[in-house]
């Protein structure tokens, strides 16, 4: 018979994260700080309006870009929150999850030989999506004496005559990054200069502990060369529900509604329902996740300080990045071991592109009591480490 599989499909690595998890599941009194899911439910308000949907029978398809009122709801957010307009009936686009946005953004943008620039570490689906679309990856290192945020000469630097589009991935999942307004002022420069566009992921726009968040769209000449993606999992804890949401300029949401259309039809309309409700009452509720999540994010940081463990101070999203260079072992080697001997699942920042090496992803989308249990075990194991060492 001959070979049934696309090479481009197999050639792709599946998630560095999974195999971890499937390991915890096996084990008696383990602890997972890894996986990206606010341990919250999601706010009764809003539950209850997809409850309420159901029941009034709204169980039908919505239009391709998804509910009316929904996207006129994510307009409003979007000129409160980021102070950009955007028209409702020809730059929104709903999708399944944040994750379909950037897919199908790419699929949308992308000829055969485009270059897209992807700063690493980052999250897991960039660099396979870029792939799929049929473009050339060009990773970026970011680095830990830069805080983890993109430079413009780093940006400078990778650019060629291929590229046209650069993901911009702050707030930052695995590393806590976030870019100030500074920072994305001087990347803009570039961009404009060399004529490309952005896929600005700001799924956790709202989950900042320095100031306010900046949409690089909001900045002048930015607006119609950025797809900003964002959606409700982080936000208002609705990871379940999968949805997500694409703003940018009507050609290129034309595009992307077009492949939409084709291979999705429409996102959820439970979910969308629910959506609105999210939108139009969710701020108390982010406010209140924030402050919990801001309490353990300084748990973690006054942990690794007592320990003596190296790591820059993360302002955004819900995850901390040690650095664990000093211990001799690669990532996964640390984390296997960790999850091993302690009982405590981690994730090799390895997963996240091969500069994330040295370092490990911990999530603070936990309890306070899950978290101190597991930085005692952590603390174990270091001292552990650092003994056998001085051997």
């Amino acid at each position: 018979m001959r070979n049934p599989l696309a090479d481009k499909i197999v050639e792709i690595k599946p998630s560095g994260i999974r195999k971890f998890f499937d390991i915890v599941k096996e084990m008696k009194d383990a602890i997972s700080l890894g996986v990206g899911e606010p341990d919250f439910d999601t706010p009764w308000h809003v539950r209850d309006e997809g409850i309420y949907s159901l029941e009034r029978g709204k169980t039908h398809y919505t239009s391709n870009a998804g509910l009316e009122e929904l996207r006129q709801e994510i307009c409003h957010y979007m000129q409160r929150r980021n102070h950009i307009s955007y028209d409702w009936k020809k730059e929104v686009l709903i999708t399944v999850g944040g994750s379909e946005a950037i897919d199908i953004g790419l699929r949308a943008m992308i000829n055969p030989g485009d270059e897209v620039l992807i700063p690493q570490p980052s999250y897991v689906s960039y660099e396979p999506c870029a792939i799929l679309a049929g473009a050339t990856p060009v990773i970026i290192d970011l680095k830990a004496e830069n805080e983890f945020r993109l430079t413009a000469q780093e940006l400078e630097d990778a650019i060629t005559d291929k590229t046209k589009i650069l993901i911009l991935p702050f707030p930052n999942n695995p590393t806590g990054a976030i870019m100030e307004r500074s920072d994305l002022e001087a990347i803009a420069e570039v961009i404009i200069k060399h004529d490309i566009y952005v896929m600005s992921d700001e799924i956790y726009s709202e989950l900042t502990y320095k100031g306010e968040h900046v949409s690089i769209a909001s900045l002048p000449g930015m607006r119609d060369r950025t797809i900003l993606i964002n959606g409700f999992s982080k936000a208002y804890a609705m990871t379940g529900w999968r949805l997500g949401y694409a703003c940018g300029p009507a050609n290129i949401i034309a595009q992307m509604t077009k492949i939409h259309q084709f291979a999705i039809m429409c996102a959820p309309t439970t979910s969308q329902c629910a959506a609105v409700e999210a939108l139009k009452n969710g701020d108390e509720d982010i406010a209140t996740m924030r402050t919990a999540y801001n309490q353990r994010r300084r748990f973690l940081m006054n942990a690794f300080r007592e320990m003596g463990l190296e790591c820059f101070e993360p302002y955004g999203a819900f995850y901390v990045f040690p650095c664990i260079r000093e211990f001799g072992m690669t990532s996964d080697e640390f984390a296997t071991r960790f999850l091993e001997q302690e009982k405590v699942a981690v994730v090799p920042g390895t997963a996240f592109g091969d500069s994330g090496e040295g370092y490990l992803r911990i999530s603070y989308a936990y309890s306070l009591e899950t978290l101190k249990t597991a930085m005692d075990r952590f603390q174990r194991f270091v001292t552990g480490l650092r003994a056998q060492k001085s051997e």
